[in-house]
């Protein structure tokens, strides 16, 4: 429930934030030192962030909670999701001269300034290999081939290839 208390897309880009909310509030609520330090790191380490970074997650809960995150991130509800997002920032959603970027690092993904259609390449199309679980995996290959299939189609109708010829 924690796992988005402040997330850094929204809190100006402190990705620490959320953790320290998540554990002044279980420590707050009476939660242990050891519970609160735990989910803090689930916190601080559920996000993506770029495609050169790597999950540290080193709890099978950390686990699934990252995988679920990922899953809420794919399908139909992913795909309205990052368009909304995108809206909401100002992106373009689609400009055929910005070729995605594959970020190297945390701080390079953070400062990612593209379209919505990029992101779908530089994020939601590389979640389902970095499933933890054989759940998360699972549900993730059917949300894959949704994205997968409509950035086909999307990029095909951008391009006027679908025009029945005149």
């Amino acid at each position: 429930m924690l796992h988005d208390v402040s997330d850094y897309k929204f809190n100006g880009g402190d990705l620490d934030e959320g953790s320290r909310v998540s554990y002044d509030l279980l420590r707050d609520l009476g939660e242990s030192e050891a519970c609160a330090r735990s989910v803090a790191e689930v916190v601080r380490n559920v996000s993506f962030t770029g495609a050169g970074s790597v999950s540290r997650m080193r709890t099978i809960e950390g686990m699934v909670v990252q995988d679920a995150d990922r899953l809420d991130a794919m399908g139909a509800i992913g795909i309205a999701r990052a368009f909304a997002y995108g809206a909401v920032k100002g992106e373009a959603m689609f400009d055929p001269d910005q070729a995605p970027h594959l970020h190297a690092s945390e701080a390079e993904y953070l400062a990612r300034d593209g379209s919505t259609i990029n992101h779908f390449y530089e994020k939601l199309l590389l979640l389902k290999d970095r499933m933890n679980t054989e759940s998360g995996r699972s549900f993730a290959e059917r949300r894959h081939r949704v994205i997968e299939a409509f950035v086909h189609d999307f990029v095909a109708e951008w391009r006027l290839e679908d025009l029945p010829e005149l």
